[in-house]
């Protein structure tokens, strides 16, 4: 792919970023709003500049940590450059956010500030949850482990899920009752 593809490609992938923000974001008076003042979203690119490093590999894991933590001190919103995030993630307003090296993340996602993707072991391999598309996660909800979100789901703010969410149902409380759609 050529030079000219792929920075279509990235300007593509950016506009479709910032349209997902407003479309989410109630707040966001602008696009130019959203460009400048939305820290999620620019964890997000951050993220993805770090992930093409990470997946460098070698010499290229280290500068994309140093990445990952400083746009941790911007944005307040940590995402290791190994996790695997989908299109069109929003996160609203970003504080406190962690999402950890295995977790993988759906298209079309919305986190909510002071959510958690996390682990509970050091286990080698998968070790935090995988989210599906079009999943909510509510402000500080904690989701822990190996646990699958299925597609459509919604998790409560401050739920503590540590066990498999199914598509389209919502999951509140800690440790978190599941409701079916």
């Amino acid at each position: 792919m050529g030079l000219l593809a792929r920075t279509r490609g990235v300007v593509a992938a950016i506009r479709e970023d910032i349209d997902s923000a407003m479309e989410r974001d109630v707040a966001l008076r602008s696009r130019a709003d959203a460009v400048l003042n939305a820290p999620g979203l620019h964890a997000v690119w951050s993220y993805r500049v770090a992930h093409a490093m990470w997946e460098g590999g070698g010499s290229l894991r280290t500068p994309a940590r140093l990445l990952s933590t400083i746009t941790r001190s911007v944005t307040g919103v940590e995402i290791h450059p190994g996790a695997t995030i989908g299109r069109r993630c929003y996160i609203d307003h970003g504080m406190g956010v962690v999402i950890g090296e295995t977790a993988v993340i759906g298209d079309d996602v919305l986190l909510y500030h002071g959510a958690t993707l996390g682990g509970r072991d050091n286990d080698a391999g998968q070790r935090h949850p995988t989210i599906g598309d079009r999943v909510l996660v509510g402000a500080g909800a904690r989701i822990l482990g190996r646990v699958t979100v299925g597609d459509d789901a919604r998790i409560g703010a401050n739920a503590v899920v540590v066990r498999d969410v199914p598509a389209g149902a919502t999951a509140v409380g800690v440790s978190a009752k599941i409701l079916k759609p």
